[in-house]
């Protein structure tokens, strides 16, 4: 999809309600100390701004900008500052090693787009920081419900670990997960695939006296 699709569709979000972060990044990101965190496909902002709430200083990068006003009033009203950044991510190359956090969640690319696009995340995570990729899994399109019907654009956790092969950052989690949507007022499960990785490497050492 192009910008202004993407446009198009926050433009109809106008009065959707704070729906709180990504459950598997709360989860997994709940407990580390704040620090610089990047999330690459931000859309309006939800998981940025939660970031933000817990201390960190958050970059949130998206090419709808549409989104990204949704996202400004959102970080506004909830009382948080947020860098925000319009770019394209298939072309957009984020700082090396700058972050602690670097998060993507749901960009659905082709198969060469999106190993590009996660190997460079990949590169902007600074030593001993994270990398957490979620996205709709290609078991949802036969077995789970919402997200895209291309296959083109649906993957796998195994196929993650590969996009990644030959970059420095050890895989701590890679599985495919089940996530609890309301569709109609019935319960049913989204299927998505999680991949969290580290880079390796010691802290930075504190100066004397710092």
């Amino acid at each position: 999809m192009e910008p202004r699709d993407w446009d198009a569709r926050y433009a109809g979000r106008e009065s959707e309600p704070w729906r709180g972060p990504n459950a598997f990044l709360a989860d997994f990101a709940g407990e580390l100390p704040p620090g610089r965190a990047i999330d690459l496909a931000c859309g309006a902002g939800r998981n940025a701004v939660w970031l933000a709430e817990r201390g960190w200083e958050v970059t949130g990068v998206d090419f709808s900008a549409v989104a990204l006003e949704r996202a400004r009033t959102m970080a506004s009203a909830r009382g948080v500052k947020v860098s925000w950044l319009r770019a394209n991510l298939v072309d957009y190359q984020p700082p090396a090693a700058a972050f602690d956090l670097v998060v993507v969640s749901y960009l659905q690319l082709p198969a060469r787009q999106r190993r590009e696009v996660l190997r460079r995340a990949a590169g902007a995570v600074a030593r001993r920081g994270f990398l957490f990729v979620v996205g709709h899994d290609r078991a949802n399109l036969t077995d789970g419900v919402g997200g895209p019907r291309d296959p083109e654009v649906l993957f796998t956790a195994p196929e993650v670990v590969a996009d990644l092969a030959g970059i420095s950052v050890n895989v701590l989690r890679a599985e495919r997960v089940r996530r609890q949507v309301d569709r109609d007022g019935v319960r049913a499960a989204a299927i998505d695939a999680l991949v969290v990785a580290r880079a390796p490497g010691s802290a930075a050492p504190v100066p004397p006296g710092g």
